[in-house]
């Protein structure tokens, strides 16, 4: 692979970040590049890996996820060599954003993790955030390692559940 390639394929992953007011997960931004077959998933890997190495891009892990999100670095890059992605590529990121934009905010905003906190307790953090504000932070100690996973495998399909009667819950003081 040329470095020309390389630093396209950068700069395609910059471009998406900026589009975009929340953290994108490797799937999604590897999703959308194999699905244009603008190369191959080892040179996207690469990409990502030379792009938080140089710090133009930010890794952070969730369970066995990484999200990352452009830093004012990568902003500042990207302004610069702007003009080295093609009008069509700009466009079929942009219209993919158009299409996909709730549904990958959806897929990252509801987050849930865990960590053993003392012998025989695991803590999970389930939350859902809008914007990248918490509108619930939901923090649960449970004894084993299994009720942990299980939370936090049922946190994205349950969340709206949980919130609703959180919060129908608390604002009738009479139940």
């Amino acid at each position: 692979m040329s470095n020309e390639s390389l630093t396209l394929y950068k700069l395609i992953i910059l471009f998406i970040l900026d589009k975009v007011d929340f953290a994108m997960t490797n799937a999604q931004i590897s999703d959308f590049i194999l699905e244009k077959e603008y190369t191959n998933y080892f040179n996207i890997q690469q990409a990502i890996s030379e792009l938080v190495d140089s710090e133009l891009i930010i890794r952070h892990t969730i369970r066995n996820s990484s999200h990352y999100k452009i830093t004012p670095s990568g902003q500042e890059t990207l302004e610069f060599f702007n003009t080295k992605i093609s009008d069509a590529i700009k466009k079929d990121i942009e219209e993919y954003l158009h299409v996909n934009k709730y549904t990958l905010r959806e897929e990252v905003s509801t987050i849930s993790d865990y960590f053993q906190s003392k012998k025989d307790e695991y803590m999970v953090r389930c939350q859902v955030k809008e914007r990248g504000t918490a509108i619930i932070d939901l923090s649960i100690a449970v004894p084993t390692e299994d009720e942990a996973i299980l939370i936090c495998n049922s946190w994205k399909s349950k969340s709206q559940d949980v919130y609703a009667y959180l919060i129908r819950t608390l604002m009738n003081p009479d139940n």
